[in-house]
């Protein structure tokens, strides 16, 4: 590697860096910066230059990176979400965002039930930006953030590491998705649940947390498939005996568009908070703080 300092290289290579990272297409980075894919080719090879390293390889899939890129990551995000904090001084009301983007982790129940009116809310708040929603969930939402994937998340906790704000947005529970043909009454008892297939939705886990519930009691479900998503539930329940217990915005948010019924548990279920996560520094970014201002609109009490 070259010995080199900063009054050698053109910053702007940090920002080909950025979009090739999150694109994986030196095309579609090139559509992202208004260049060139010749321009886009010619900076990584600088860029491969300056930090001794191929950084993004060639794969089926397009460009990957490689572990020099995983650890540069954070550093260049950081360095030019500084650089654009900064020129928030010169306008601190500035409201064009065009060409901005912030990334919003949340898992596919919270985008289900509020990805509408968070889409309303941002285009109200920060006109020109782009909203990226991102999957996650409680259990790798901090790494997500500190290692700079997400600028923001919705999830169920996980906000304890060091340098993560967070802010409660509300509390949640849980309700019953079932196909209402199979329904002799309009109400679910707890010998039915028990006796019908269920359906657990869960990021990894073979045991949910209806099953905690029911091993208090000393019973036990028969879950007939584990899947790590919402998105499919409508599909594996229509015309089945089966039962999905899952959060209550997601199941009324699912009712709704696909004529399935969300019921109430009939099983004690302990309630969670929702909360709003993201990196704690001194000068916020612009974007990121109307961002955080519309999703605390979204999950507001209606007056």
């Amino acid at each position: 590697m070259n010995q080199m300092n900063i009054e050698q290289i053109d910053l702007n290579l940090l920002k080909v860096f950025e979009a090739l990272f999150e694109e994986s297409s030196a095309s579609r980075a090139a559509l992202r910066l208004g260049v060139t894919q010749s321009a886009v080719s010619a900076a990584l090879r600088r860029l491969r230059d300056v930090y001794g390293d191929p950084l993004f390889v060639r794969t089926g899939r397009g460009l990957a990176p490689t572990l020099r890129a995983n650890q540069l990551r954070a550093l260049i995000g950081e360095a030019l979400a500084k650089c654009r904090q900064s020129l928030t001084l010169l306008d601190p009301k500035a409201s064009d965002l065009q060409g901005r983007s912030v990334t919003l982790g949340l898992s596919d129940d919270f985008e289900i039930a509020y990805g509408q009116r968070l889409i309303a809310a941002v285009a109200q708040r920060a006109a020109g930006l782009r909203l990226i929603f991102r999957q996650t969930h409680s259990q790798i939402v901090a790494s997500d953030l500190l290692e700079r994937r997400i600028d923001l998340a919705i999830t169920a906790g996980g906000f304890n590491a060091r340098l993560l704000g967070r802010q409660i947005l509300g509390e949640g529970g849980y309700s019953c998705l079932v196909d209402g043909t199979s329904l002799k009454n309009h109400g679910l008892s707890l010998d039915e649940f028990v006796r019908r297939e269920h359906i657990l939705v869960s990021s990894g886990g073979f045991i949910g947390i209806v099953d905690e519930a029911l091993a208090a009691d000393n019973l036990q479900r028969r879950v007939r498939v584990s899947t790590t998503h919402f998105a499919a539930l409508a599909w594996l329940l229509r015309g089945t005996q089966a039962v999905a217990t899952i959060p209550a915005h997601a199941a009324q948010s699912i009712a709704d568009m696909t004529g399935l019924l969300a019921l109430p548990c009939p099983l004690a279920l302990p309630r969670y908070p929702i909360e709003l996560g993201w990196r704690s520094v001194t000068q916020p970014d612009l974007a990121v703080q109307r961002v955080r201002q519309a999703i605390t609109d979204c999950f507001a009490p209606p007056d």
